[in-house]
């Protein structure tokens, strides 16, 4: 939008913050998964439930599939339909989805593009073990609408991925080939998550953001850490505690860790640049990230962090100790280690907070993702004629992105 563009963004529930820059356009869900039968007529009129689309989300939520992204991707392809006879679009960017909706929408003329951070295969792969019984891994197995993303990944324009091994994911588990696979590290507002040197950091006080109910985060093992550890020191999770979440919780009663570990539950963006500006360290465990946007954030504000070397996080920090400090998965004693040398070392905590925020605006700014992506259009657009396409104008182009949520 910065560059000059008009950006249409079709989102699904739960609906985003505003975006004051771009023409937004919120596309209805009746939100049917797990609905019990006796319940769908408090919640929703009869007519609205017969309608194909309902009713087929209905439908398939009952056997455990998940349908949201197909049926989002066909709510969002009629209505860019119904925009591109107004006024064409030159790109269409789908962003997670992969639904059919995207190849019929595709149809009309338009280079198309997905972005997608790491395949859903990591999901799978994730929870299918921990099923205790063959239903379990039935609803597992048919919960991921694994065979559609593929077959859309492979016959749309280009794919968009933030980290080599997103690269990697999409190449080996979608087939995609790599000619049409564009690197794009994910972008961070810089002015927004910037130090502040007025607040004092809490010398005693380590950060971890993220969906702590998520096994694959890894706040098993951060909790573990935590008994090598300072008695002085505190754990504050930006996420939801109980009643709304259960595992996390769980763990912190289990290990006896309740007087030193808080839930916050969501917090504003503005709460959240305040948290990583005051905390010592953020601490990212996980064992698998596409990207790691917490990490990035932190990096942004000048904290310094410690996370493992998994997925693409080596990739954000540095590999040299220029973002972060990196230590093996699954390993809370490695954790303990790197907490301990940046609580116990300020100098060198400081100087890494400023090598991190050096980091982000060389590598993850939003202006440098945003003229990235734009050639990428451009050279979509230049494929998708042949190679005589005028150039991309500025001002005078319009893409629209699709978002399920």
């Amino acid at each position: 939008m910065k560059q000059g563009h008009d950006v249409t963004a079709l989102v699904g529930p739960p609906y985003p913050n505003p975006m004051p820059q771009v023409r937004e356009i919120r596309l209805p869900n009746k939100h049917l998964w797990g609905v019990k039968v006796k319940d769908l007529l408090l919640l929703h009129d009869l007519k609205s439930l017969f309608t194909p689309l309902n009713f087929f989300e209905y439908v398939a939520s009952r056997t455990g599939y998940c349908p949201e992204p197909l049926a989002f991707s066909i709510r969002a392809a009629l209505k860019f339909k119904e925009l591109h006879q107004d006024r064409p679009f030159d790109v269409l960017h789908d962003v997670e989805t992969l639904g059919f909706g995207l190849l019929l929408a595709r149809t009309l003329g338009t280079p198309t593009v997905s972005t997608v951070h790491h395949t859903l295969r990591r999901d799978l792969a994730a929870f299918l073990p921990r099923a205790t019984s063959w239903r379990e891994r039935y609803h597992n197995t048919v919960f991921y609408p694994l065979l559609m993303q593929g077959l859309v990944a492979r016959r749309i324009d280009g794919m968009i991925t933030s980290s080599q091994v997103g690269l990697k994911e999409l190449n080996e588990a979608f087939r995609v080939k790599t000619n049409k696979i564009h690197l794009v590290y994910t972008g961070v507002n810089a002015a927004t998550f910037s130090p502040d040197p007025s607040l004092e950091r809490d010398p005693k006080e380590i950060l971890f953001v993220g969906n702590a109910e998520d096994p694959r985060k890894g706040i098993r093992y951060l909790l573990e850490a935590m008994s090598d550890l300072p008695s002085g020191v505190i754990l504050t999770v930006v996420d939801q505690g109980e009643p709304d979440k259960h595992y996390a919780p769980g763990l912190v009663r289990s290990m006896g860790l309740e007087d030193r570990v808080t839930f916050t539950g969501r917090l504003t963006e503005a709460e959240l640049v305040e948290r990583y500006r005051r905390t010592q360290v953020l601490v990212m465990p996980s064992l698998f990230e596409g990207f790691g946007l917490p990490v990035a954030e932190a990096m942004a504000c000048g904290t310094p962090v410690v996370t493992t070397r998994s997925g693409s996080l080596p990739e954000v920090v540095g590999d040299d100790q220029e973002g972060g400090l990196l230590v093996p998965p699954k390993n809370p004693h490695a954790l303990s280690e790197a907490i301990n040398k940046l609580i116990s070392q300020p100098n060198f905590s400081r100087e890494l907070g400023l090598r991190a925020r050096r980091r982000v605006e060389r590598l993850f700014s939003w202006d440098r993702t945003a003229e990235n992506t734009v050639q990428i259009y451009q050279q979509l657009i230049n494929q998708h004629t042949s190679r005589q396409a005028a150039p991309f104008p500025k001002g005078k182009s319009q893409c629209i992105t699709t978002k399920t949520n």
